[in-house]
């Protein structure tokens, strides 16, 4: 069978996209590329299996199990993954998907990234299954804190209501996934969304694999954005071999869209 061509698939995927309700966005490090971060290994995107400085890989580093006992390891790379976030803007993706939430209120939005960048875009049909980087949670209290940065945060921060430590609201390597955001992505999914794209994502995790294969044995057209081959690649209705604002760009420039 011949490939269709890069037009061709643009074409399908910009009419599927007009006549959509209920699309669903999943999202991973490869759509905040267009904004200065890196995708390769690792919370962040920071680590290709490369040893921190006191030796440990940087799953144990960044574990639930190294907070409790170090938690001064731990921060000291949470606070690397927030530097290297810093000042990142949205890219044209973050945006347009965004818009796309406006025109299409059924639309969600499902990211492993804890960059905050799809919140800042404006996205509010959102989950965050990895949690963001920018809100701290107290260990022992209900305190929490939204923060744009962590300039001149103490590390490790102590909770001010009642001392104990804070950590970041991400999901570390050995934790379990929030109920809230896994919850809430079970009724998008009983909802049944009527497209589903994966975008920048190798989908190595089954949560974010899922929507895919759920697409493919429902009949609903699923769509890949990604420059090289993923665990779903060969699951989707349509392929584009390209970044996430490239493409994004380009389908919503279609007449279709």
């Amino acid at each position: 069978m011949n490939e269709r061509s890069p037009d061709a698939v643009l074409d399908a995927v910009a009419a599927a996209l007009a006549r959509a309700e209920r699309p669903l966005f999943i999202t991973g490090a490869g759509i905040s590329a267009d904004s200065g971060l890196p995708t390769y290994r690792g919370i962040g995107g920071l680590y290709n299996g490369r040893a921190t400085e006191e030796g440990f890989p940087i799953e144990e580093a960044l574990s639930g199990h190294m907070l409790a006992r170090r938690p001064e390891i731990t921060w000291r790379y949470i606070a690397q993954i927030e530097n290297n976030c810093r000042n990142a803007e949205p890219s044209a993706a973050h945006r347009l998907i965004a818009a796309l939430e406006d025109e299409k209120p059924g639309a969600w939005v499902l990211t492993q990234n804890i960059d905050s960048l799809h919140r800042k875009a404006g996205s509010k049909n959102l989950i965050e299954i990895h949690g963001t980087v920018h809100r701290l949670l107290c260990t022992a209290c209900d305190y929490r804190r939204d923060l744009a940065d962590y300039a001149g945060l103490a590390l490790p921060p102590a909770c001010p209501q009642c001392g104990r430590p804070l950590r970041p609201d991400v999901v570390l390597f050995g934790e379990m996934l929030p109920q809230a955001a896994l919850a809430q992505l079970a009724r998008v999914m009983d909802a049944g969304p009527d497209l589903v794209f994966s975008i920048g994502t190798t989908s190595v995790f089954p949560y974010i694999a899922h929507p895919v294969w759920w697409a493919r044995q429902n009949g609903v057209a699923a769509v890949e954005i990604n420059p090289g081959e993923t665990e779903v690649s060969a699951l989707v209705a349509h392929r584009l071999k390209m970044g996430a604002a490239q493409a994004l760009m380009a389908l919503c420039s279609r007449p279709h869209s």
